[in-house]
């Protein structure tokens, strides 16, 4: 291949631009979707209600914007430790654009109504068959590359990368498995009843556990250490986080499906397994927030390094509610609640956006020939409207969802609910713009980022690094 002496840095480049643009896209989806439940008149059919746009809004946070961060840290982390090129330029290009490709067919299929009505995994089948193709490509590439790496060792994160690819390659065909309707866009799964359900929340939960975890994991293990400046804290802790969630992480699916007519020792075992699940998680957390000992006067100056610190802290926040949320008695409070939005949007805002949108500040410059950021006070600025909006979005779900929890069961003497549904939507209505408050406060910081970003690309020139002759560390 030509241009054996630098990394690729061309594909890495492409991801992460576009990891600003569809986080943008995606966020903005949100915030309309939010001003439709303050605002119901804008809620316009066929296509551009709730209930089209709920699903386009989900896939683009997730695969979108999540996945596009996702695959240009992987690819720069993995060339980086371990000091070769990715094996193939071509395959990495076709990763790239078979990606776009998914996301456009999703964002033209979702408000067209074909769905196959899967938390997740709404895409029909033809697009079902694409992404599979791509993820090979994706494994691929990532795999290939770390078989011909210059260093013997293999860096954590490159292990918390591979099992992402791995897990999900795993997770989306197994729930994706359909009979189609040949000539058209339906299909029939071939689970049915209980099994369908306990199979996609195996898949949901795990999609949360390592699309949105693990490889996210795998970006904090690496540019936290290289922000903060300072060694991981403790390596043999991140190989013990490593292995306790991968393993633990699959069986806490059930807890998504209690009081239903799921075996009732399924249901009892995803609770247990949940609440195991805290341990790996605050190891993790801990094991990023130590490494800052002897940094910690950096975070004074270093907006950076903030995005990625608080990240973190909302990673530990969202990993120990989610396991008392699967506690029975928990649950049958806070589900079919808006608490359970609140919990989803502190683990996507707060953890997945800020630790990618921490990680891409750091990429852009090494990518474009810069020294810095065009402004690192516009980071800063961004930094605290991300923040004040979760803060406002998640605190608004938690009291509206513990409100609605309280209001369902209350009964009256004579055992009658005390309230009707409307009378709960009613209280829950003003909580419903402070979230979307919350939500335009996000979607700002991401634009001021776009431009951030598109002011330190014009003023640079793209680079492709150097591989150093003798292994180094990256």
């Amino acid at each position: 291949m030509e241009n054996q002496a630098t990394y690729n840095y061309k594909v890495v480049r492409q991801f992460a631009i576009m990891t600003v643009v569809w986080g943008i896209v995606g966020m903005l989806v949100g915030v309309i979707i939010a001003a439709q439940m303050f605002w119901p008149e804008l809620n316009v059919g066929p296509y551009f209600h709730f209930g089209r746009l709920r699903p386009l809004h989900t896939n683009a946070v997730i695969f979108a914007f999540g996945g596009c961060g996702l695959f240009a840290t992987s690819y720069y982390v993995v060339q980086r430790t371990c000091n070769v090129r990715l094996i193939s330029d071509k395959l990495a290009a076709f990763h790239f654009w078979g990606w776009q490709l998914v996301i456009v067919l999703a964002a033209i299929t979702l408000p067209l109504g074909y769905t196959q009505g899967k938390e997740y995994a709404e895409l029909v089948w033809p697009i079902d068959i694409l992404i599979t193709i791509v993820w090979v490509c994706y494994a691929i590439v990532f795999f290939g590359t770390i078989a011909q790496r210059k260093v013997k060792h293999i860096y954590v994160a490159n292990w918390f990368y591979g099992a992402f690819i791995l897990a999900v390659a795993l997770l989306h065909i197994v729930n994706s498995l359909v009979l189609p309707v040949w000539g058209t866009m339906d299909s029939y799964p071939i689970y049915s009843g209980a099994v369908d359900a306990m199979v996609q929340w195996w898949y949901g939960h795990n999609a949360v556990g390592f699309f949105l975890t693990a490889g996210f994991l795998g970006m904090m293990y690496y540019f936290v250490p290289k922000q903060a400046g300072r060694p991981i804290y403790s390596y043999r802790l991140s190989v013990v986080h490593f292995w306790a969630l991968s393993f633990t992480y699959m069986w806490a699916g059930p807890h998504h499906l209690h009081y239903t007519a799921l075996p009732d020792w399924t249901q009892s075992l995803g609770m247990v397994f949940s609440l195991i699940l805290l341990a790996p998680s605050w190891g993790g957390m801990i094991n990023g927030i130590m490494t800052l000992s002897g940094a910690w006067h950096k975070l004074r100056t270093d907006p950076i390094l903030k995005f990625l610190v608080t990240a973190l802290s909302f990673y530990g926040m969202s990993t120990f509610e989610g396991p008392m949320m699967a506690i029975k008695s928990v649950n049958a409070l806070s589900h079919y609640t808006d608490w359970t939005v609140g919990h989803v949007h502190s683990g996507a805002l707060g953890w997945v956006a800020m630790i990618t949108i921490g990680s891409i500040y750091y990429l852009i410059p090494r990518l474009f020939g810069r020294d810095q950021m065009f402004s690192v006070k516009l980071i800063e600025v961004h930094f605290w409207m991300a923040t004040l909006g979760t803060v406002l979005y998640i605190a608004s779900m938690w009291i509206a969802g513990v409100t609605q929890g309280l209001m369902w069961s209350a009964l009256n003497s004579d055992g009658t609910l005390a309230y009707s549904f409307i009378e709960a939507v009613k209280a829950s209505y003003p909580y419903y713009f402070i979230r979307f408050l919350g939500g335009v406060m996000f979607l700002s910081g991401m634009l001021l980022m776009f431009y951030n970003v598109i002011r330190t690309i014009s003023e640079g020139k793209a680079v492709d690094a150097p591989i150093p002759a003798v292994a180094a560390h990256a």
